[in-house]
């Protein structure tokens, strides 16, 4: 290969990544479902700063991120799935706060709940977010700085915010279904061994493995490690992950900027409530439209989700370094996990191992 043809191609292969990156896709998304989306998760908040608990807000809040779980379904199916994953949602919160009373088992339970939560939506063919926040949710927990004695009061928080949001969504679905017809509930296709087993498993050890390292490298409170090694290493394809690794880590070095900014003004309890549904309703908009810019706002909306209650009794510099690491150190993890775990070789020589493992009547 001449270097003009070598100059070529590196030209070509430039202009098809930056295109992979920079496409945004067009959704058929109503501005309802945004607004309700940011209500549910924002109204906990308004709550909690009228009664100068924020802390109590926040957890809240997290409960109501359920609400993107809602399907498009018909109403009787739809409230359905929402219970079942808010169920969900506070059984992960729960196990991630009672493991942090045990430092030396808080990987392995983030890596039983991973494994579990990817078998069961990958099961039920749950929609996208997929697994994701109720990974989140459990690793938030699991850095929860709280006594014994709060364990109760701090899950009946989350449990509150996920009641709301089946209130929010009951009333949105009410409407909504008014304006367009309901998508047919879709029968279960028959399980197979490698997309609800294989793959959970595998999942589930690199989210351990990145929660490993984070506590290996004694990085502070570091929730967005396994939460960013998820989000990448749950791309369909490789060409996913790399996509999504990309879009998070560029995202995230925007999102840090943003983050920074707004720690530098003057906040109160109020304009954190409602800096953080606007956010909710912006991502909830960009989100299915491009991922990175999606990131970038998602950034300062976990790390006020976090970090709210503790705000103005640290460095915002230290705060934005900490998070970046943990970004990278998730992305790496997840692309080897992506990588391993779309490789072929990698499948058949694991696979059998883990066939070796399970019972032959639990295998489809």
């Amino acid at each position: 290969m001449t270097p003009s043809q070598m100059w070529g191609a590196i030209r070509t292969l430039m202009r098809t990544e930056l295109l992979h990156l920079t496409t945004v896709t067009t959704s058929d998304r109503r501005w309802q479902m945004p607004l309700a989306a940011a209500l549910a998760s924002g109204l906990p908040l308004l709550v909690g700063a009228y009664f100068d608990r924020v802390d109590y807000g926040l957890v809240s809040s997290l409960g109501g991120i359920v609400f993107l779980y809602l399907p498009n379904t018909p109403l009787y199916h739809r409230m359905v799935s929402l219970m079942a994953c808010a169920f969900g949602m506070v059984a992960c919160y729960a196990l991630g706060v009672m493991s942090h009373f045990f430092p030396p088992g808080m990987m392995l339970v983030l890596t039983f709940i991973a494994i579990l939560v990817t078998m069961v939506s990958r099961f039920y063919q749950l929609g996208p977010p997929g697994s994701l926040f109720f990974i989140m949710a459990a690793a938030i927990g699991a850095y929860s700085p709280i006594g014994v004695l709060e364990v109760p009061l701090y899950v009946g928080l989350l449990t509150m915010g996920s009641l709301l949001a089946g209130l929010i969504a009951l009333f949105y679905s009410l409407y909504i279904l008014r304006l367009q017809a309901p998508q047919p509930v879709a029968p279960l296709p028959p399980p197979s061994f490698d997309f609800v087993m294989f793959d959970a498993v595998v999942i589930g050890v690199f989210v351990g493995i990145s929660l490993a390292l984070a506590q290996v490298l004694q990085l502070h409170r570091p929730y967005w490690v396994p939460v960013s090694c998820l989000a990448v290493i749950q791309g369909v394809s490789l060409r996913a992950v790399w996509n999504r690794q990309v879009h998070r880590v560029a995202g995230t070095g925007i999102g840090l900027l943003l983050s920074w900014g707004l720690l530098m003004l003057p906040l109160d309890k109020w304009t954190v409530a409602l800096m953080m549904t606007t956010l909710s309703f912006i991502i909830e908009i960009m989100v299915v439209r491009h991922y990175g810019i999606a990131v970038a706002f998602i950034t300062p909306l976990t790390i006020f989700l976090a970090e709210a209650a503790s705000l103005g009794h640290g460095s915002p510099t230290i705060l934005i370094q900490a998070r970046l690491w943990d970004t990278v150190l998730g992305c790496v993890v997840g692309l080897i996990g992506g990588v391993c775990l779309h490789s072929p070789r990698f499948r058949d020589l694991v696979g059998r191992q883990i066939r070796r493992l399970i019972p032959a009547r639990l295998i489809p």
